[in-house]
């Protein structure tokens, strides 16, 4: 016996509490997207610095560049299916860069 397409309900079992799924998305978009952008910003001055490109001059390029990876990390984050990746990619990849570009200036130093 067949159930009858009434009951069936047709929207997905992921539409419950979308405020707090919309406030997960953007919060990772903004600030996950923050700390991977300040990540690469310091590790690309770090790198650039250390390759002989003055400070001030890898300081600018590394935050002219961030401008569009923060906007392309914000795109990415509200096209991803899973927020929790987006979340884990974006934190875990900036604090590797901040760690990878606290090693680089102590080299330099």
């Amino acid at each position: 016996m067949s159930t009858p397409s009434s009951t069936i309900d047709p929207r997905p079992a992921t539409t419950r509490a979308p405020r707090l799924r919309v406030a997960a998305r953007v919060g990772a978009a903004v600030l996950g997207g923050y700390a991977f952008t300040w990540g690469l910003i310091a590790l690309a001055t770090a790198l650039l610095s250390k390759a002989g490109m003055g400070f001030h001059d890898a300081e600018f390029l590394s935050s002219a560049v961030g401008l569009l990876v923060f906007l392309v990390a914000l795109l990415w984050t509200m096209a991803c299916r899973r927020v929790a990746l987006a979340w884990a990619l974006l934190l875990g990849g900036g604090a590797a860069m901040a760690a990878l570009a606290s090693l680089v200036q102590k080299s330099i130093l």
